[in-house]
């Protein structure tokens, strides 16, 4: 068992890049230590957090390291002193270590080059009017309580409310290290059915809702964009944010017109603070979108027949007349199709408790390349 656990912790130094954080941690030290960094506010946050996550990743080996260590010690101090009271603390601390490897062995799926970016994202509701509208609100809130138990920081930028009650469309950014990588399955469209809270016949009701997903790019990543090219729209913000939100028209809308794409901005204060953020936005999207475009057409000269991702249908919460939420991506399992995931705890599920879900993707994405 202690051999298993050592040869897991030395894994553990391959997914990390341990080697890698130790050759950069002094050049970053001696970056983040240069009065004139914070000149370019930008780039220093980059550089602190390049920072703070090399030095976060050689600190967890090394903790991993001593735990193993532990284990060895006491393990040689019982078998020569005869000692059996020592075993149940042994056992404790390898129950303890094998629970935190499993855990971070989840950073050995992140193999896209921007998991550990942060999350742009916007849920929208389909057609179904009031139903569809309180499904993507469902969605919103699922996500929301995800982000807090697992400390991510969620940052609204734009929330349509719906007619009648629920959402029409929320945009939000996710932040926290791998945000990206754990929210990347997660676009598509997902399906609800259920009795409708809002059919005083008690029918049986379909609805959809669509989540998108895009990495947030660094300032200096972020590609020109001709302003001939966009429309913007200005407009009065609705929501949070108090009596302001409510006297200005700084909410804005940017159009990009040869795409179509659209983007909101009216969380903040300013109508040029809106516009800054919007533009970031929109510039993701964009790069996401070339490189979604580049995939198909490699897919077309090659005829290899690519999934859909955007529009398609990946999950289906069913909450009536039976409880289950399963995942519609499927892997082989003894030569036959399985769903890569499902849970009849529908409730525990809409409350954020989605972590299966996500590492079920990441390991059939990993199986896919």
């Amino acid at each position: 068992m202690v051999a298993e656990l050592d040869r897991r912790v030395k894994e553990a130094s391959v997914y990390l890049k341990v080697d890698e954080a130790k050759a950069n941690l002094e050049e970053l030290e001696q970056k983040a230590a240069d009065p004139k960094l914070w000149d370019d506010q930008d780039r220093a946050r980059e550089v602190t957090s390049q920072l703070s996550s090399c030095k976060a990743d050689i600190e967890t080996l090394e903790k991993l390291q001593e735990k193993v260590s532990d284990i060895n010690t006491l393990s040689e101090l019982a078998r020569e002193a005869r000692d059996e009271s020592l075993e149940g603390e042994i056992d404790s601390l390898i129950l303890t270590l094998t629970n935190e490897l499993d855990q971070l062995e989840l950073r050995s799926l992140f193999t896209g080059e921007n998991d550990e970016r942060d999350a742009i994202c916007s849920i929208n509701s389909g057609a179904g009017g009031t139903e569809a509208c309180d499904w993507a609100d469902m969605l919103f809130r699922m996500y929301s309580r995800w982000c807090e138990r697992n400390g991510y920081q969620l940052i609204v930028t734009d929330l349509s409310p719906g007619e009648e009650t629920g959402i029409s469309s929320v945009g939000f950014t996710v932040k926290g290290r791998h945000a990206y990588g754990m929210l990347a399955g997660e676009m598509g469209v997902h399906r609800l059915v259920r009795i409708s809270p809002f059919d005083s016949q008690n029918r049986r009701h379909t609805s959809f809702a669509s989540m998108e997903v895009v990495p947030a790019l660094e300032a200096q990543e972020l590609p020109e964009i001709d302003e001939g090219d966009l429309r913007i729209d200005t407009y009065r913000a609705s929501g949070a944010g108090g009596q302001h939100v409510n006297k200005t028209d700084s909410a804005i809308r940017i159009t990009h017109l040869p795409t179509g794409i659209v983007v909101q901005c009216q969380n903040e204060r300013s109508q040029v603070q809106n516009r800054a953020q919007a533009l970031a936005i929109l510039s993701a999207k964009l790069v996401e979108k070339q490189r979604q475009d580049r995939q198909a057409e490699l897919a077309k000269i090659s005829g290899e027949k690519m999934e859909v991702g955007w529009g398609s249908q990946i999950r289906s919460y069913v909450l009536a007349p039976y409880q289950l939420i399963r995942d519609e991506r499927t892997k082989l399992v003894d030569g036959k199709e399985q769903p890569i995931c499902e849970t009849g705890n529908v409730d525990a599920f809409l409350d954020g408790d989605i972590g299966a879900f996500l590492s079920a993707f990441l390991q059939w994405r990993r199986s896919k390349s």
